[in-house]
């Protein structure tokens, strides 16, 4: 049977036998998890996300949200598979215990909404932010707080936002002009405007909890004097009840390339001077609490990226096997001969291969990622928990504006395949191609991920973070080069990982001196070069692990499975890395065009 959304057996080799996840599990505080119930979890999940969810996609796409008076309507067709994912709990799969969730591994939780994401990201928007949202008050709010909040936002019963952009202040959060007043109670006046709020406003779940940044009055200027708010849609009685509407509103629903079906709301917040707002931690301490949540929907984006390109390498591999089209290239004169399946032609070969390294790439990078996040949680000792927190912290940009960028090239190139059909509202290639191009800019455009990296990330303690990356690249390519028949794989892994470093000194170098716009203007050029160098990495060690189970004499099926791992890596590192070489090259060649250039002389006057 066809796989569809995402490939079982790849998602099983990621996480059992390349990220050795049964050893992580036992290493870690996730009793009752074994290999058998995870199994269990994620073909269950697997079904109710080809039966349930992926069904409204087309609905979400063609009907969207309707905005009338302030309120959200999502299309029907939501109702039912978000009331089955509240009932079976799978919005807490991964959320510690003491937070109302089930405790089980991220790796786990996270491949449970590979499906779902794959499915219908649209839909799943409306859930995606409650955990994160609901883990920055676990953190900072009070115990009252957490009773009255917490366990309802991770169940999905009421949902979480986040309110940070404004119409003046988008990337430049500390120019934001939401102000905050403190009244006699301790309780807080907000008034202001937000605007591109994801599930600001929305009828699938009784309450929406709004975290809010706002300035209060007599604050700093810039980040320094940004706080953070609770805000819910409904204020909370002390029983647990709803109470009174609060005073903020959706003034407006965007209208969008893709994602129809998920709100993108503008938020109007005390109008009648009657917005309440609680004091989330201290005043001034807004954007450090924020973060909390902010690499947690970094992840959610990367994930999203990597989980669209997934669906739509399933349907053009599928698409390719069924549609019959042309002779094959070596009967091309012999006129009698049969037309073939288009899998058979040479160029769509390679770009459905080329679809495949970026796919499987990813989806490794994703899950290496994740071990990491869980490794700082499950660490032995600090030492261990604070390389493994900066590692993390190293790869975030990379992977969300990696995986946002890949996935919907993945998208486009799946057009590519379907041929004019592709380009038709017959077969859902293209709206994927629309949905997956937001996930370059939500939570940080490309070139905001790339400043992130430069300026914050690959100095971290002396370059000692990025020097660890290295040092893992390394050790895949020496296993590999101790392989006959991957040796130059891992020397070309390992030419490349030396090329980055000596990239990554030179950009660094320019940063620190008078050129440092020039530097910044290469700053996602080679965000991207290293993300070619993780993925020439991931696939060397995937070929690596299929090599190893190769000699054990595998079922059939299984054999075939791993020699396309071996062959998927010899494409990248022999196809596609060394574009990425060229980046390194033209990165340290520093032209300083973009800089010098006038203004004028853009054109366009």
């Amino acid at each position: 049977m066809a796989q569809v959304l995402a490939d079982r057996r790849d998602i099983d080799f990621v996480i059992w036998e390349q990220m050795n996840g049964e050893e992580i599990i036992k290493n870690g505080n996730y009793n009752g998890f074994s290999r058998k119930v995870c199994d269990m979890m994620i073909t269950e999940a697997r079904k109710l996300a080809v039966n349930e969810v992926l069904p409204t996609l087309q609905d979400g796409d063609r009907q969207g949200v309707v905005f009338d008076k302030g309120e959200v309507k999502v299309p029907e067709s939501f109702h039912r598979p978000y009331g089955l994912l509240q009932e079976g709990e799978w919005s807490s799969v991964s959320v510690p215990e003491e937070m109302g969730g089930q405790g089980a591994p991220r790796l786990i939780g996270y491949a449970i909404e590979e499906y779902f994401t794959a499915a219908n990201w649209s839909f799943l928007s409306y859930q995606s932010m409650n955990a994160n949202a609901a883990k920055m008050i676990h953190l900072y709010g009070t115990s009252e707080e957490k009773v009255a909040y917490v366990k309802k936002m991770v169940t999905g019963q009421w949902g979480g936002t986040m309110l940070l952009t404004e119409p003046a202040a988008g990337s430049d959060v500390g120019a934001l002009e939401t102000s905050a007043v403190k009244n006699a109670d301790g309780t807080y006046s907000l008034t202001g405007n937000k605007i591109f709020i994801t599930s600001g406003e929305h009828d699938l779940a009784e309450n929406i909890i709004h975290p809010v940044l706002a300035r209060v009055e007599g604050a700093p200027s810039g980040t320094r004097g940004i706080s953070i708010f609770i805000v819910p849609k409904y204020l909370v009685n002390d029983d647990g009840s709803l109470g009174e509407r609060n005073d903020i509103v959706c003034s407006g629903v965007e209208e969008k390339m893709g994602i129809h079906g998920s709100a993108t709301c503008s938020m109007t917040i005390g109008a009648k001077g009657r917005c309440i707002g609680y004091l989330l931690g201290q005043e001034n301490q807004g954007m450090k609490i924020m973060f909390h949540m902010m690499n947690g929907m970094r992840m959610e984006v990367g994930l999203a990226g990597m989980s669209q390109a997934s669906a739509v390498y399933l349907l053009s591999v599928n698409y390719a096997r069924e549609r019959i089209q042309g002779r094959d290239i070596e009967s091309h004169a012999d006129r009698s001969a049969p037309s073939v399946p288009v899998i058979k032609h040479p160029d769509v070969r390679r770009n459905l291969l080329e679809m495949k390294s970026y796919v499987n790439g990813m989806r490794s990078f994703f899950y290496y990622v994740t071990t990491i996040e869980m490794r700082t949680s499950d660490a032995a000792s600090e030492a261990e928990r604070q390389l493994n927190e900066d590692l993390f912290s190293l790869y975030t940009p990379v992977l969300k504006e990696y995986l946002a960028v890949k996935g919907h090239d993945v998208c486009i190139q799946a057009i590519q395949v379907f041929g004019g059909a592709g380009y038709t509202r017959d077969y859902p290639v293209e709206q994927y191609a629309r949905d997956t191009k937001i996930n370059s800019i939500f939570e940080g455009t490309s070139g905001i991920q790339a400043m992130d990296l430069l300026a914050r990330k690959l100095g971290k303690r002396n370059g000692q973070v990025f020097e660890a990356f290295l040092n893992e690249v390394f050790k895949v390519s020496a296993s590999a080069k101790g392989i006959d028949t991957l040796s130059g794989l891992g020397e070309r892994v390992e030419t490349a990982a030396h090329r980055l470093a000596e990239t990554a000194a030179f950009i660094g170098k320019t940063a620190a001196s008078p050129r440092v716009k020039v530097a910044f203007a290469h700053s996602l050029p080679f965000l991207h070069a290293m993300g070619d160098t993780i993925m020439a990495w991931m696939l060397l060690w995937r070929a690596v692990v299929a090599n190893e189970k190769l000699a054990g004499n595998p079922k059939k099926k299984d054999r075939v499975f791993y020699i396309g791992q071996i062959k998927t890596a010899e494409f990248f590192i022999r196809t596609l890395l060394p574009a990425g070489m060229g980046v390194m090259d033209g990165i340290i060649d520093g032209s300083e065009a973009a800089i010098e250039i006038e203004d004028d002389a853009f054109g366009g006057l």
